[in-house]
């Protein structure tokens, strides 16, 4: 049984669609991939002899994409190698958690998860066979070989893949050492940080007081008011964008945006510093702490993310046990036309502002997120995040937002991954599925063939690069 990747793969069944959409795809098949947003390790590209490690290392253990659909199946984290936060005892033995993982293959069947892996193996592998229980060790000795080879290291990799520039996401503490080992290593990838303050702005955020800490010492400002956290964050922003950085990315509950006076904030901050701040401060400091940023992106120029709607660590068991990011994030229901209105008052029509918006609530797509991004000068609208990085998930996101925003307030695509080898697979499905929409445009007699080209160029590359200055 072999891997199958036919040439018109994702494509609707209609041949004169099918047809027009394989003209569409070489148009756009080997333009350069614009990776403007992911979870990447920086570490990776450092070092120009980094190693993945063996196959579990590169596809199992990491990737809160795969053991999240074997946890769901009862399979424990430890039998996969997942890192305890006490240090506790897991499956050492990689060759066991690679056949576990062969054996549950199967549950990957029709999702992108699946999708992504099967173009890893045959494409970056050359693995013809299908993973099975038996082709599990067969399997795992080609991988492992192909991964002590100089073209499987990360920068050979970056390359090979034709990636133009990548960015990072970045704690606003993070001294960026990785990022300047790179710089001074004269390598020609692009690799360029981006500032996410999460971490400082969200007083209720894990660790905050001490992160407030390390942000003092990473900024040489001693933060012990609302007016030197300020002063800390607009100094590491500075920072950032000299060190390449364009955007930064804000998290959130709710999308919820309010003003607050100075002295309201620096009571709130002054509550938090004591280790006295209830649920309502953190909520409305989150609220006036978003307003800030939006400020500081139309003053410094980089451009501002926001990716709310995520219930993270949503299984408590699984948080106290392996820590965060262990794909125990859930999605909750986002309201965005109310909960924007100050902000977008205030900074949306300003020329030098660009805020991205992202949605794990689909039903927003048409209802809001649309109208917004087809309304206010300075919203784009981000590509289907996370769950809904699928083949379903773009077709929903092209029929309910194209109509009524146009693809030019869009951002085009980002793969927002920190699977590494998983990013030209995530490009490509995205390619893909957006020249089956567009063929279907032209055989409908919506745009002409030279539009479609235009529009499938467009998003495949142009899009984003102007989206997130790059």
């Amino acid at each position: 049984m072999e891997i199958t990747l036919p040439d018109d793969r994702y494509l609707g069944p209609d041949p004169k669609q099918k047809d027009i959409a394989m003209q569409l795809y070489v148009g756009v098949k080997n333009l350069p991939l614009v990776c403007p947003h992911g979870h990447v390790d920086p570490r990776l590209f450092s070092d120009p002899n980094y190693s993945f490690g063996s196959p579990a290392d590169l596809f199992i253990i990491p990737d809160h994409y795969v053991f999240r659909m074997l946890y769901s199946q009862g399979i424990p984290l430890e039998r996969l190698g997942v890192p305890r936060a006490d240090g506790g005892e897991v499956e050492r033995d990689h060759r066991k958690i690679w056949q576990l993982f062969a054996d549950n293959f199967y549950l990957f069947r029709g999702t992108p998860t699946g999708v992504w892996l099967a173009y890893e193996l045959r494409v970056l592998f050359g693995i013809t066979q299908k993973l099975t229980s038996e082709t599990a060790q067969s399997i795992y000795d080609q991988v492992a070989e192909k991964l002590t080879q100089p073209k499987f290291r990360p920068r050979k990799m970056f390359e090979s893949f034709n990636i133009e520039v990548l960015t990072t996401t970045d704690a606003a503490t993070d001294l960026l050492d990785h990022h300047k080992a790179i710089h001074a290593s004269g390598w020609t990838g692009k690799i360029f940080p981006t500032f996410r303050p999460d971490g400082v702005v969200n007083i209720d955020a894990p660790n905050w007081r001490k992160n407030i800490d390390d942000l003092s010492a990473a900024s040489g400002i001693t933060i012990s008011n609302y007016k030197s956290l300020i002063s800390a964050l607009e100094n590491r922003r500075a920072y950032f964008k000299k060190m390449g950085a364009t955007a930064t990315d804000h998290a959130a509950l709710v999308p919820h945006t309010a003003e607050l006076s100075e002295a309201e904030a620096d009571a709130i901050l002054q509550r938090a510093l004591r280790n006295q701040s209830n649920a309502n401060d953190a909520a409305r400091f989150t609220a006036h702490m978003l307003m800030e940023m939006a400020r500081m992106s139309s003053d410094d120029g980089l451009v501002m993310q926001l990716h709310p709607g995520s219930f993270r660590n949503h299984n408590d068991i699984i948080f106290q046990k392996f820590g965060a990011d262990k794909g125990c994030d859930i999605p909750t229901a986002t309201e965005y036309t109310h909960n924007l209105r100050p902000l977008l008052n205030k900074y949306g029509n300003d020329p030098r502002y660009t805020l991205i918006l992202f949605t794990l609530d689909e039903t927003t797509f048409g209802r809001e997120l649309a109208t917004l991004a087809g309304h206010y000068p300075s919203v784009k609208l981000g590509p289907p995040w996370w769950f809904f990085d699928s083949l379903n998930g773009m077709a929903h996101y092209f029929d309910q937002v194209m109509e009524t925003a146009g693809i030019y307030n869009t951002a085009g695509f980002n793969d927002d991954t920190r699977a590494f080898p998983s990013i030209p697979a995530r490009h490509d499905v995205w390619r893909r599925a957006s020249v089956n929409w567009l063929a279907n445009l032209v055989v409908r007699g919506i745009v002409d063939l030279n539009d479609a080209e235009d529009m499938a160029h467009a998003l495949a590359y142009d899009l984003v690069k102007k989206a997130y200055k790059l």
